[in-house]
């Protein structure tokens, strides 16, 4: 009875508490539909008279920022909740979530149902501003769908809302940890519609800006959210608070590196050094530099004070956290006058048609020397290789210093396996891909059938298990518990089953580039992150039970490892053939869109391309039979060093005891012989 009293005693004062988180993030959603339709005011006229567009009114104009204040209040406090559900509480050993962590996937769906209400409105609101009218005309079902088939911008915000309602079902019956992982990268992917329209994903430079963009809105979503969860979770009283304001507090340090770093090269994209202080969208950049370095303070007084008090009971978590999201959201609020106000460089002269649909001006044909050297530095797959080298030798590093040995050969292999993702998406490859077929398919080798084998010979899981500290017993699980997790998960088992692996290594070829999709994807700048992507996955998928020194969920035989590199050789070989001997070329609007004077026999640069696919073929076969011989003659050579180590330690029991029998036997035939 006297648990229950205090139970219920408790239950008001902890909805109390946690309804002060709300009303603070209200209050910030307002700071920031006031700064962003403020902002805003100051450029509106000058937005709609550069582009040509007649005034839609005040309530389409200031409507707009402030319904997409909404959206992205509510994307943050998702994404952030469900970070703090999946990684910063831990579950119950039966893998059900906790009360905390339950708690916080229940804001998460409330949040979800926010940004759902804000993304749709943004439909109407972006189809009403990009038509010049106000936003109730625009409400006729035909109208609005007749609209919204023209705007690129106003069906990413659709598909956003349609992302947003999948997640705020779904955290309505979720109730385990492993699919809380799944819902918050559902979520991270709800933001991926939004960037890949809008000022960065069009005109000149459009691949670094829209790649830097990604960094941005993912570190903001992050950071922003991430606090705002473990304030929630702070009032609630949860359990291993300090656990969770420690990972937070790393968590915010890589955001706001991120955050600054992304947010400088965009701006640079944008608006010349020499008009920062001389426009409207340069004032506003400076504005958002200023607000991102008070937060760096926040951060910095949060990790040194706040954090380090939190055992003992002290406030200075919530004091400090509140104040600091009250800038964050004002700091939404700049962003989003950002994309209202049009940068200098696209009012400045019109770009070449390779220039709008590369990103980039392509004057001379691709060269050896210029698919090796002409640079062009990819922000998400150059910083993904050059942080997978580093992260690497880290852990090498920490292995040796306390006296573990490590091969030199797995280094080796990781080192080449990044270098290869370097010069295939930042190299001149990179650069002349997304214009030119046959370097395209290229660099499709060398992310598919290169990269992967190299990277899976690193046995990258291997020394992360054994670089990382267990959580220890009692203790909330941490990274090292994450990543076993995830190796014995169902996806991971039903993706490495070989006759999935090899369906999604060979079939992706036929499926993308004989469907019609690779013609669709070529005028998107996402679509190529998502091919790369796509690539190296499904190679490092498929190498990973063949040659990985990590151990696969399902390890094949000798035999097995073999027969599954050979079944995949005629599909790769028939593949190739099939583009040397094709009459259609694919990608033919897109490519001659280009215009590239250089570039006149687009069915001949096809060919080129199903070459390279089909004599590349012999190069992963090389490196996989290599490694298999190499593996199987050290296999070898382990065994029979147990079998020495053990005779020395018995006596060669063993072998006497054979000898012993064939002794007996051979007693036992002599009298017969006799």
């Amino acid at each position: 009875m006297a648990s229950e009293t205090v139970s219920d005693s408790t239950a008001p004062e902890a909805r109390t508490r946690s309804s002060a988180v709300g009303v603070l993030v209200v209050t910030a959603g307002v700071l920031a539909a006031l700064v962003a339709a403020a902002l805003t005011a100051l450029s509106a006229s000058d937005a709609y008279a550069a582009y040509g567009l007649p005034d839609p009114g005040p309530v389409t104009r200031f409507g707009l920022p402030v319904v997409r204040v909404l959206a992205e209040s509510g994307a943050v406090v998702c994404i952030g909740s469900l970070l703090l559900a999946a990684f910063g509480i831990p579950a119950k050993r039966s893998g059900a979530l906790a009360a905390d962590g339950y708690a916080a996937v229940r804001t998460a769906g409330w949040a979800a149902a926010a940004w759902f209400v804000g993304a749709v409105l943004m439909v109407a609101f972006t189809a009403a501003d990009a038509s010049g009218r106000p936003v109730h005309e625009v409400l006729d079902t035909e109208v609005l769908f007749g609209l919204v088939d023209a705007l690129e911008e106003a069906k990413a915000w659709g598909l956003t809302a349609l992302i947003a309602f999948v997640l705020a079902l779904a955290c309505r019956v979720v109730l385990t940890w492993g699919w809380t992982t799944v819902l918050f990268a559902g979520s991270l992917a709800g933001l991926f519609p939004v960037i890949a329209t809008g000022h960065s994903a069009s005109g000149g430079a459009h691949d670094i800006a829209t790649n830097s963009l990604l960094f941005h809105l993912f570190g903001a979503a992050l950071w922003v959210g991430g606090l705002v969860a473990l304030l929630a979770h702070a009032v609630r009283r949860g359990a291993h608070l300090g656990v969770v304001a420690r990972r937070y507090s790393a968590i915010a340090l890589v955001c706001w590196i991120a955050m600054a770093a992304s947010g400088v090269i965009n701006s640079l994209v944008r608006v010349p050094l020499d008009q920062v202080f001389s426009t409207t969208y340069g004032v506003l950049v400076t504005l958002k530099v200023l607000a991102l370095v008070a937060l760096g303070g926040f951060g910095y007084f949060q990790r040194q004070r706040a954090v380090r008090d939190i055992e003992s009971g002290s406030g200075a978590l919530v004091r400090l956290g509140a104040v600091e999201v009250l800038v964050m959201f004002a700091t939404i609020g700049i962003a989003v006058a950002l994309g209202r106000t049009p940068p200098p460089a696209e009012l400045g002269p019109v770009p070449s048609k390779t220039e709008l649909l590369v990103g980039y001006p392509l004057e001379a044909p691709p060269t050896l020397f210029r698919l090796l050297f002409d640079v062009r530095f990819d922000l998400v797959y150059g910083t993904l290789a050059i942080a997978l080298a580093v992260l690497y030798v880290v852990g090498v590093r920490r292995l040796r210093a306390r006296g573990d040995k490590w091969p030199v050969g797995r280094t080796a292999a990781w080192l080449c396996g990044c270098a290869t993702i370097l010069v295939a998406t930042s190299a001149g490859v990179g650069k002349y891909a997304p214009a030119v077929f046959s370097v395209h398919m290229g660099q499709h080798m060398l992310m598919s059938m290169l990269a992967p084998p190299l990277l899976v010979l690193g046995g990258p899981t291997t020394l992360a298990l054994r670089v990382l500290k267990p959580a220890g017993k009692g203790q909330p699980p941490g990274p090292r518990e994450w990543l076993l997790a995830f190796l014995h998960s169902p996806l991971t088992r039903l993706l490495t089953n070989p006759f999935i692996a090899l369906a999604l290594f060979v079939g992706s070829f036929y499926a993308l580039y004989f469907s019609g999709l690779f013609d669709v994807a070529l005028t998107q700048h996402w679509a190529h992150l998502a091919m790369n992507a796509h690539f190296l996955l499904v190679g490092y998928i498929f190498y990973w039970p063949v040659i990985g020194v990590d151990p696969a969920p399902k390890p094949l035989p000798s035999l097995g490892k073999v027969g599954l590199v050979f079944a995949s050789m005629p599909f790769h070989a028939f593949f190739g053939i099939a583009l040397m001997m094709s009459a259609t070329v694919i990608g033919q609007n897109f490519y001659r869109s280009l215009e590239l004077p250089w570039m006149t026999d687009l069915l001949a640069d096809q060919r080129l391309g199903g070459g390279l696919a089909w004599a590349s073929g012999e190069v992963p076969l090389i490196v996989v039979m290599l490694a298999l011989l190499i593996q199987w003659s050290r296999a070898d050579t382990r065994a029979a060093r147990r079998m020495d180590r053990k005779a020395d330690a018995d006596g060669d029991a063993e072998l006497a005891a054979y000898n012993a029998m064939l002794k007996q036997m051979a007693e036992q035939d002599s009298p017969r012989k006799g």
